[in-house]
């Protein structure tokens, strides 16, 4: 079917056929801070494996919703990150070529 000018605006059933459609995600239950209950690991700027678990291969600190812990301790996770940084434990970027 061919749309005119007075078309404009109208769908016919065969236009939202066309789309492929995409099925419907599935979210599992949200896992709790790995810092808060029963056994809390301690969040130290000294722990270099701890934060690099935290940051991405180009050294950027994971978002909250990536990394599944709370606003509390990622405010702490960023700091302590940044004063590794600024002493030299971790790096700020990668090294460029």
């Amino acid at each position: 079917m061919r749309k005119t000018s007075e078309d404009k605006g109208r769908f016919d059933k065969d236009d939202f056929d066309k789309g492929g459609g995409g099925e419907k995600r599935s979210f599992s239950k949200r896992r709790g801070c790995r810092f808060c209950g029963d056994s809390p690991q301690l969040l130290d700027y000294k722990d270099k494996y701890l934060l690099s678990n935290f940051t991405s291969e180009r050294f950027k600190i994971t978002p909250r919703r990536i990394s599944g812990i709370c606003a509390k301790h990622q405010r702490t996770l960023t700091t302590a990150i940044k004063r590794s940084r600024h002493l030299a434990i971790l790096a700020y970027t990668t090294a460029q070529n």
